[in-house]
């Protein structure tokens, strides 16, 4: 019943620097005590992609319930490695829409959108301990590729890097990647 509640929509849209930095701050303030220097980062680099947001490269997908943003997902295309592999940034749903496949909606809009603008690979950084979202990344296809303890968020975990290679599926535009080697 949720799931068709929930409105997926795309863009950086009015309120979501904001939301988007609330909601990682709760689930993981509280979940693994990540403090003010998790927050200063996520405010910091969200702000920063969002201002240099380019339409063509980069996506930002929200889903909402009731008027309020209770998931997000990010691709930042526009610092993609000459070799064609866009990032995935901010993947979170809240509380409310956890378990009810919000997530893999708006993993799936990320996705689509990375093939669609001919990325080659598309990778992210997240850490050991998260176990819902490493079993959502696994089933999409990502591996494992590299894994060191860090303390990228402001308090040391396990951090891990997953990669998804596009290439086993035919991609109809090159336009990001075309504009990486101009």
């Amino acid at each position: 019943m949720l799931s068709a509640l929930t409105e997926i929509q795309s863009g950086p849209l009015p309120g979501v620097l904001e939301r988007i930095v609330e909601m990682h701050d709760s689930y993981y303030g509280a979940r693994w005590g990540f403090g003010a220097a998790f927050t200063r980062k996520n405010m910091s680099e969200l702000a920063d992609f969002l201002g240099g947001f380019d339409v063509g490269c980069d996506g930002l997908w929200t889903a909402w319930v009731g008027g309020r943003i209770e998931g997000s997902v990010a691709v930042n295309g526009s610092c993609a490695s000459i070799d064609g592999t866009a990032e995935l940034r901010w993947l979170l749903v809240s509380d409310l829409l956890r378990g009810h496949g919000a997530g893999s909606r708006l993993l799936d809009a990320a996705l689509g959108f990375c093939r669609d603008r001919g990325f080659k690979s598309v990778h992210l950084w997240t850490f050991a301990g998260l176990d819902q979202a490493r079993k959502l990344y696994d089933s999409a296809g990502f591996l494992l590729v590299e894994q060191h303890p860090g303390r990228r968020w402001g308090t040391e975990v396990l951090e891990q890097r997953l990669e998804l290679d596009l290439r086993a599926t035919p991609l109809p535009s090159a336009q990001c990647v075309q504009l990486r080697r101009a």
